[in-house]
């Protein structure tokens, strides 16, 4: 069974509700010993809300954890709690949501876990923390010392796999940010990580940053300028890349094993119209497993028992999948 620490996310959201009921499914426990990681009156609260009445077994730190136990495990240092607004904007949520997950995360550095699921967070309340955060994939390059221009988003669902070159960045900071260099290391990156997943011989599409991928430069040539070269030298390297292709047009083509968009609304457009709220988003570039929702944190409906937790269990049966081929390679 592989450990999987689930961190609760804002604790005025849905966060708590649906870690709890992934921790509870039975998809989950087929494959997985999850330990949720966050407060536990914050989780005992959305329990009852939500009519749920599980066993709670709480332990301070990951290495007192004992994984045999019965009932639901969470990880609760106790300095992760505070008042409570359900629904609210808060820094304390913030703060809290934001201990949460940096704990879930080193516990996985530390080996004590498998992987890390994270519930969604509210970035607003984050930054009224005080807390710089721009998305999972920075952070998790923060934390595991790797640099954040190594590291990328990849959203899963069904068969699809999309990687994003750029992710929550102004569209004109993206345009920068696509050069030669980065477009080699996220088709490298994304060839690596299909390898670790178990795919021998992967296929991947690259989209342009233009409309119809400039059209030859006639609406734009970052297309010519970087990313055809960079796609030349993967090809160079011995990675099966085809491209650049129309982002309107590449998802509608067969036999790949992954697709790279170069913004973030080219994928995530895609995601939330193909899978809404079951997309798993797995970070990739570090040794870290790390995965999280890409719905949000749904103040309007926090503590009604309507969330759904199929993109936590989307996210964790796609963690203990890369687990299993990690242990076996």
């Amino acid at each position: 069974m592989h450990k999987v620490a689930i961190s609760i996310g804002d604790p005025a959201g849905i966060g708590p509700e649906v870690a709890l009921k992934a921790a509870l499914d039975p998809r989950v426990c087929a494959v997985a010993k999850p330990v949720l990681v966050g407060d536990a009156g914050f989780v005992a609260r959305h329990a009852t809300l939500c009519g749920l009445a599980p066993t709670f077994r709480a332990f301070k730190t990951a290495g007192t954890i004992d994984w045999s136990a019965n009932g639901v495990l969470i990880l609760d240092p106790g300095d992760l709690g505070g008042p409570l607004a359900i629904g609210k904007v808060a820094a304390n949520h913030g703060r809290a949501a934001y201990a949460a997950v940096r704990l879930a995360t080193e516990a996985a550095l530390a080996g004590a876990v498998d992987a890390v699921v994270a519930a969604p967070i509210t970035e607003t309340s984050i930054r009224d923390a005080g807390i710089a955060f721009d998305g999972n994939p920075s952070f998790v390059a923060r934390c595991a010392g790797v640099p954040e221009e190594d590291v990328f988003l990849m959203h899963c669902f069904d068969d699809m796999r999309i990687v994003h070159t750029t992710l929550h960045v102004s569209i004109a900071r993206a345009v920068k940010l696509i050069t030669e260099e980065r477009v080699r290391k996220v088709v490298a990156e994304t060839d690596r990580t299909l390898r670790r997943l178990g795919i021998a011989s992967p296929r991947i599409c690259v989209s342009g940053l233009n409309p119809h991928a400039g059209e030859d430069g006639m609406f734009g040539d970052e297309e010519i300028r970087f990313i055809a070269p960079a796609l030349d030298a993967a090809r160079a390297a011995g990675i099966r890349v085809d491209g650049p292709v129309g982002a309107d047009i590449m998802f509608r083509r067969g036999g790949y094993d992954a697709f790279v968009v170069m913004i973030h609304d080219q994928g995530h457009i895609t995601s939330k119209l193909l899978a809404p709220n079951r997309i798993a988003g797995l970070v990739i570039g570090t040794n870290v497993l790390f995965s999280s929702v890409a719905h949000g944190s749904a103040l309007d409906i926090a503590g009604t028992n309507q969330a759904t937790s199929e993109g936590m269990v989307e996210a964790v049966l796609r963690l203990a999948g890369a687990a299993q081929q990690r242990h076996a390679a």
